[in-house]
């Protein structure tokens, strides 16, 4: 099948080639049996693919049921996904099919499976090795015959190195891997995205479509999107509804998204990182930032020895017994990356943040042939930004 008519018929904007790679994946293996792992970044749009597979499956006439499941209470989930006999717990007054029952010959899809508590996951492994099942309360065996399709936005690695997610579940759900790549990624699909929700909302709510400024649109293709489609769409909607004037301009943008500020640090939520303004980081982001703190901090320390000396006299007081950065605790699944790039990021004898930054910002333009959109991206930065940056460093001379 033509892939823009594959597009057209599930109703997806744009033209990305990572974005074209994962729906192409998709048809091709739709006709096989083979277990799908989706992964990317919440609001990426992992859900038109497994309604792709399935509708070119030849199971497509058989039940295709999606299930969220970090939205099911774990003491329930076993249930919902394997039915129960009755009297098996408290409530449980009459027998109940579950998900892979009812979904026999068909397709199911698991989103957020990385949600699923160990012992269930247990029991969907055996699903996938032997298409048997147990109801809850029941010592029968049940076989069913289902496609299965999952995905999430967790770091399974690190799940399974914390014992989250068993790593023979995780090889056999990925048969098949497909990625969406969130919309940041995908910078030349922003302003298709943007004017096919504008159109959208004028239609739904009867009023004048919404046009951006050739400022606004490089604006809207700067920005990180944390949020991903889901977010751009909610701008386009809050800006068709709310905004009198009809030609959007870059401040009237600023109003409905946050700051792109990559100095702020992330707040841990699993295993996703969040920006404490919105914003998504780089891992290169949060290891500079933690580097730039603790020296800071031992900066302050040494400023308060040498008080201290002048104060009280004590010439044994030596800067040597203040901890060195790399001694402070710092999350596990950053440590091994945080030892291998601090001798690249920064000298702790002889650098101070200034020339971290400023020889940060070199390397980035060296590396990418004094492309500055491209070196902001390296940096995990905006481009506005950049350009502050290196004003404020004269680098401009050098």
């Amino acid at each position: 099948m033509d892939l823009q008519a594959l597009k057209n018929n599930f109703g997806i904007i744009g033209n990305d080639p990572k974005l074209n790679q994962a729906l192409d994946t998709a048809y091709q293996i739709a006709g096989t049996d083979l277990s799908v792992l989706i992964t990317g970044e919440s609001g990426a749009g992992k859900e038109v693919i497994p309604q792709i597979i399935h509708t070119y499956s030849s199971r497509k006439h058989n039940n295709y049921i999606a299930i969220n499941c970090g939205a099911i209470p774990e003491g329930t989930v076993d249930s919902e996904l394997f039915g129960h006999e009755k009297g098996a717990f408290t409530g449980a007054n009459e027998a109940r099919k579950g998900y892979f029952e009812v979904a026999d010959n068909g397709t199911i899809f698991l989103d957020e499976v990385g949600e699923l508590p160990l012992a269930t996951q247990a029991r969907l492994l055996r699903v996938l090795e032997s298409g048997e099942f147990l109801r809850v309360g029941s010592s029968k065996a049940q076989k069913t015959d289902v496609r299965v399709i999952a995905a999430s936005n967790i770091n399974f690695m690190h799940a399974i190195s914390t014992g989250k997610f068993r790593e023979d579940l995780y090889y056999r759900l990925n048969a098949i891997p497909i990625y969406v790549p969130p919309l940041r990624e995908r910078k030349n699909d922003i302003h298709l995205l943007f004017m096919k929700f504008a159109l959208d909302f004028a239609e739904k709510y009867k009023m004048p479509v919404i046009k951006l400024a050739p400022e606004a649109q490089a604006f809207l293709e700067a920005y990180r999107w944390p949020g991903n489609v889901r977010q751009l769409k909610n701008v386009a909607e809050q800006m068709s509804i709310l905004e009198h004037e009809r030609h959007i301009f870059i401040d009237t943008i600023k109003k409905y998204i946050p700051v792109d500020d990559p100095n702020n640090l992330p707040v841990r939520k699993g295993e996703a990182y969040t920006s404490t303004s919105g914003d998504g980081m780089t891992d290169r982001d949060i290891i500079f930032k933690i580097l730039m703190q603790l020296r800071q901090e031992v900066d302050a320390l040494k400023s308060e020895l040498v008080q201290a000396k002048a104060v009280t006299g004590n010439a044994n007081i030596e800067f040597e017994s203040v901890p060195p950065p790399h001694t402070v605790l710092i999350n596990k699944e950053f440590e091994d990356r945080i030892t291998d790039t601090q001798s690249e990021l920064i000298d702790e004898k002889s650098l101070s943040i200034q020339d971290v930054n400023a020889d940060l910002i070199k390397k980035a333009l060296e590396k990418h042939d004094g492309r500055r959109k491209a070196a902001a991206e390296e940096l995990g930065i905006s481009e506005r930004t950049l350009y502050r940056k290196i004003k404020d460093l004269n680098l401009d001379s050098k």
